[in-house]
């Protein structure tokens, strides 16, 4: 089985093509007819949609094919007992399917490095707990200049890589303070989990993901497509029960 899958985001789009399981292709786009002239050539049976920016109606107009739209009504395979299903997040539930599936039915956290820092956990039976939210790398910048009188703000730059522990200026101190901020409560929480799930897997994905690749051991890995993988899992149980 062949399948398209379409994140829409505020300003990405991001599509895989999937032979079953399997990534053969990905593409991110800013615009979609971009999308369209990539994925024109690829062929595929079934085609599922995630979008926060444009309804299913809107979509139907604008997409050249027949697909399905993923919402909180439609069935999922793993259990959901978040306490206001209605408030969560679809790309946090799919990315935890997309480690759940990965890591063969095990218990799971997923960490999305993304504007905020999700992190979500399937357990042994297949059930979706919940996690936490905090802030991402570049929203600490930004509250840390927002909130106060003389601190700059720092962009956030990938490439630069992490910087001394002891920061000797302002502005190594914040960089230090927010990289290492978010390292530290990375390992603190998968610590945690690990201390009630001794066989937890954890999967990494999202912006940040590759920046803070160091963090990775025979437990933890480095995923920057698990939300696509956990799509095409939930494409794939929709179309095998119908």
């Amino acid at each position: 089985m062949k399948n398209l899958i379409i994140d829409i985001g505020n300003t990405r789009i991001k599509s895989a093509l999937f032979h079953g399981e399997e990534l053969v292709e990905d593409c991110v786009e800013e615009y979609l007819d971009e999308l369209l002239l990539k994925v024109g050539p690829w062929d595929f049976d079934h085609v599922l949609v995630s979008s926060v920016r444009w309804s299913k109606n809107e979509l139907e107009v604008m997409l050249p094919f027949s697909f399905l739209f993923l919402d909180r009504s439609m069935p999922l395979p793993v259990t959901n007992a978040y306490e206001t299903p209605h408030t969560l997040g679809l790309d946090r539930i799919a990315a935890a399917i997309g480690a759940h599936r990965m890591a063969g039915g095990s218990a799971v956290l997923s960490i999305d490095l993304g504007t905020c820092i999700t992190y979500d956990f399937i357990d042994h039976s297949s059930c979706y707990q919940g996690g936490a939210i905090s802030p991402g790398v570049q929203m600490r910048f930004k509250a840390m200049h927002a909130q106060t009188a003389r601190l700059p703000l720092l962009e956030h730059v990938p490439s630069d890589g992490f910087p001394p522990l002891m920061g000797n200026n302002t502005q190594e101190g914040m960089k230090s303070g927010v990289y290492y901020g978010v390292y530290f409560e990375m390992e603190g929480i998968i610590s945690q989990y690990r201390s009630h799930y001794q066989d937890l897997k954890v999967f990494i994905c999202g912006g940040d993901a590759k920046f803070f690749e160091s963090l990775t051991k025979d437990y933890i890995f480095v995923i920057p497509n698990l939300v696509l993988h956990g799509l095409n899992r939930i494409l794939n149980y929709n179309v095998n029960t119908n």
